[in-house]
């Protein structure tokens, strides 16, 4: 035998070049892992954003039916007091009342809103919603807001 072979360094001295391919084809995989993933994070966050929009409008739509039953039961316009809510577009809420008259009986405002989902992406996997609030109050009269403490 010739003395080549006792000259090679043993397989744990060599350079390791499937080694080094290892460790360029993990940072490979990981960009490839981010490029996945962050379409999908960042509709998710989108959506969350549209459902925080959404929820924000329903409380506004609550508080516009508040206003308009409060105003009912002392005596004013109803509908222009749920209707001069701030943060509800005019042209996407409709306001109805129902009941009211004499002192002692209910009445009943129902506000609907139209909220448009405007996130985009997001938006379009949701669609519009119909927000709907109802609230009762009791008809004071004369002689209740007269009696009525201060506050």
């Amino acid at each position: 035998m010739s003395g080549r072979g006792l000259n090679r360094p043993s397989p744990r001295e060599r350079p390791d070049r499937a080694r080094g391919r290892l460790r360029r084809s993990a940072s490979g995989q990981s960009t490839v892992e981010l490029a996945l993933t962050f379409p999908v994070v960042a509709l998710a966050l989108l959506l969350v954003v549209q459902v925080a929009m959404v929820a924000r409008a329903q409380i506004l739509v609550v508080h516009a039916a508040r206003e308009g039953a409060r105003a009912a039961a002392v005596g004013s316009g109803a509908a222009a007091a749920a209707r001069s809510t701030p943060g509800l577009q005019p042209g996407r809420r409709s306001v109805s009342t129902g009941g009211g008259g004499s002192p002692g009986s209910v009445v009943t405002v129902t506000v609907i809103y139209r909220a448009r989902t405007e996130v985009p992406l997001a938006g379009a996997l949701l669609g519009d919603y119909d927000l709907r609030a109802s609230v009762a109050m009791r008809v004071e009269g004369p002689a209740a807001a007269a009696a009525a403490p201060p506050p």
